[in-house]
């Protein structure tokens, strides 16, 4: 078997009302049109036509990654996925990237509400379409863009307002946090090589990093202000969910039903969702819905 053979047969049984993707009264395929799979995957449609018919043999793990959850590949098809693009699947001593089906299923019930997932890294694995209409396109992140310690310290200004001493909080916890998982994945060479970058490029980083104290280990602060540029501040509660298992943070952004927040929220979304059509309809293929993007080509 061939990875691109594979990949199109998996493709071509997936229903698409089971990953969120409108069913029209013409469509005529049963499964996920490949322009449906790239949205859900977060890669261009033309990596993935090559990827099928042959003419790219060499996906990185975050694609086979992103292709096994579009997909909504078992374990052990997921496995075979990994082997056919000539990867091994990370295994017990590796951070996982891996969302499981059930969790899968979970994430797709917040639909309607911004959801961010990050590995044990603070890798963000996946961001749903309203994620990003709050917070901004995420889907072009690219490297260490899309590690939120990284980009704390190192990269531009989120659209979360906070005070000097509340960042500072904020990155000693996520420091810490790192730490800690560079204690339990001791042998994974991704961790070791963000690590050395940190230490390399941010002081900060270096100085928290050899703290002989870790600060009290607790969630990111639950009450986030976003500067929205179109609809103003929007005051939501961010709850952390973590899974014990596979080791990932969902981080899921409300408000008070009923209240101005929720409304500006909404409205946030709405315009997301308009900007996002606007960019389909120029590009021809169906936008991604409900699931979230994973690191693009």
């Amino acid at each position: 078997m061939e990875l691109g053979p594979a990949v199109r047969h998996w493709r071509d049984r997936v229903s698409p009302a089971s990953v969120g993707v409108p069913v029209g009264a013409r469509r005529r395929a049963t499964g996920l049109r490949r322009e449906e799979l790239a949205q859900l995957a977060g890669i261009s449609v033309d990596y993935l036509t090559r990827l099928e018919q042959g003419r790219a043999t060499a996906p990185s793990d975050q694609v086979v990654e992103a292709l096994a959850r579009g997909l909504r590949l078992s374990d052990p098809e997921r496995e075979l996925l990994f082997r056919l693009a000539g990867l091994t699947a990370p295994g017990p001593g590796m951070v996982s990237v891996r969302i499981p089906v059930s969790v899968q299923r979970l994430l797709d019930r917040f639909d309607g509400h911004p959801v961010v997932v990050h590995d044990a890294m603070w890798n963000l694995v996946t961001a749903n379409a309203a994620y990003d209409a709050l917070m901004g396109r995420t889907t072009a992140w690219q490297g260490l863009e899309r590690n939120a310690v990284w980009r704390h310290l190192l990269g531009p200004a989120s659209r979360v307002v906070h005070t000097d001493e509340e960042e500072a909080e904020l990155v000693a916890g996520l420091v810490a946090d790192l730490r800690l998982t560079a204690g339990r994945y001791p042998a994974d060479p991704r961790l070791r090589r963000l690590v050395s970058e940190l230490r390399a490029r941010s002081a900060e980083f270096t100085r928290l990093w050899e703290a002989i104290d870790l600060p009290p280990q607790e969630s990111p602060g639950r009450l986030k202000v976003v500067d929205h540029p179109e609809v103003g501040r929007i005051r939501t509660d961010c709850d952390t969910l973590v899974v014990a298992g596979d080791d990932l943070r969902i981080m899921v952004y409300t408000c008070e039903p009923g209240s101005p927040d929720a409304e500006r929220l909404a409205l946030a979304i709405v315009l997301g969702d308009q900007a996002m059509d606007a960019e389909v309809g120029a590009a021809g293929y169906p936008r991604r819905t409900g699931s979230a993007g994973s690191p693009s080509t």
